[in-house]
């Protein structure tokens, strides 16, 4: 019977060993890490991010050292500043499917805009350009893309095609809004089929991270972009002042001039000039007063948009933070549910074998002496 008990308890424990075997693997695999051509995807459209932001900075600053236009400095400048913070919508999404969809959408709907859309004609002699970068990094998103696909390629290059032509970008504002609603529709997909997992907690992770990077690099340029936008469009003429600056400074040296000549004739003078200057004092002071204050409001208004910025980060932050929190509460649900399962099968498992143990030593040892039995008494009666 010892023999027995410890055969039995080697076998229950084998069993449990393999079932928590079972169960481990299963662990590791509730948590779906992204494909590798996502990946690939994701990769390259963050470097694409910074070859898209230099060239842009570049074009923009050429154009607006080489004018001396204040509509074409505006543009260039807005180009910077709403093509950057667009192009950090497209690439930051969730999916990398639908940031590789978006980001050629983007770049395809502004090398439109420029050539042969409404913003054709926004930087005068210079839009070529424009034209001629905003199409090189067309093209050089497109020459990567194809790497993934030519037959998939071709799918969504006439996507992009119709897209752009029904979606145009109308102003140097950027408005759009993503197409990979529109790209899911086009391929007959559901949301749930095109984004089957977010990737495992160190990819999730790492995804925030970049992010995280990227806002506090271009956030800073951002900003001064915008103050200096501010700036080229406020009210304050510096020659006008300069101007009335000069002309007092001469009417003081004139009027000290006379005064070295004829001493007699100050007192006249004296009234003379107060009576002609007090009218231009009082303007000067009125100007100076309204000048004041537009810079007043100017200022306002650039520590309003500083302020603005900054909730918006930190919404962006918290937002990020809860979508974190949530998809691993969900890899936790996930992770007690399969231990739970796993559990169950062992136990179901264990006790079946268990019951055939118990057949095996118990009952066919019986079963079989039974039978010996009354083969030996068949064989007595049958000599009697």
């Amino acid at each position: 019977m010892r023999a027995m008990f410890r055969f039995s308890f080697v076998v229950v424990a084998s069993v449990l060993l393999a079932g928590c075997s079972l169960v481990e693997i299963k662990l590791e695999s509730g948590i779906e890490p992204l494909p590798k051509d996502q990946l690939n995807m994701r990769v390259f459209s963050r470097d694409f991010s910074t070859v898209f932001y230099s060239q842009v900075e570049s074009t923009a600053d050429l154009i607006e050292r080489n004018s001396d236009s204040v509509p074409i400095k505006s543009n260039s400048l807005m180009w910077k500043i709403n093509a950057e913070q667009n192009l950090q919508h497209t690439i930051f999404q969730a999916s990398p499917t639908a940031a590789m969809v978006d980001t050629w959408v983007f770049t395809a709907q502004m090398a439109q805009f420029f050539e042969f859309g409404a913003g054709k004609n926004v930087f005068g002699e210079q839009q070529q350009t424009a034209i001629d970068v905003s199409n090189h990094l067309r093209t050089q998103f497109e020459r990567t893309i194809k790497n993934f696909g030519v037959a998939s390629f071709q799918k969504n290059q006439g996507f992009v095609t119709q897209y752009v032509a029904k979606h145009p970008i109308k102003d140097m504002s950027f408005a759009r809004q993503s197409a990979f609603t529109d790209w899911l529709e086009y391929n007959e997909l559901s949301e749930f089929d095109a984004v089957t997992t977010f990737g495992t907690v160190p990819e999730v992770m790492s995804d925030i991270s970049d992010r995280m990077a990227m806002i506090a690099e271009q956030m800073p340029k951002i900003l001064g972009w915008k103050a200096e936008l501010y700036a080229l469009h406020s009210n304050i003429n510096a020659d006008e002042v300069q101007a009335t600056l000069v002309s007092i400074s001469d009417t003081s040296a004139k009027f000290q001039q006379l005064m070295a000549q004829s001493p007699e004739m100050m007192q006249a003078l004296a009234i003379d000039m107060r009576r002609e200057l007090t009218p231009l004092l009082t303007q000067l002071s009125a100007a100076t007063d309204d000048k004041l204050s537009q810079l007043s409001v100017e200022r306002q208004a650039l520590e309003l948009m500083v302020k603005n910025e900054r909730i918006a980060l930190e919404a962006m932050v918290s937002r990020e933070r809860a979508a974190a929190a949530v998809d691993l509460e969900q890899i936790s649900e996930q992770t007690v549910k399969v231990v739970f399962e796993e559990i169950t099968k062992t136990l179901k498992s264990l006790i079946l074998y268990f019951v055939l143990f118990l057949l095996v030593v118990f009952f066919a040892p019986l079963g079989l002496g039974v039978w010996l039995g009354k083969r030996m008494q068949r064989s007595a009666g049958n000599k009697v």
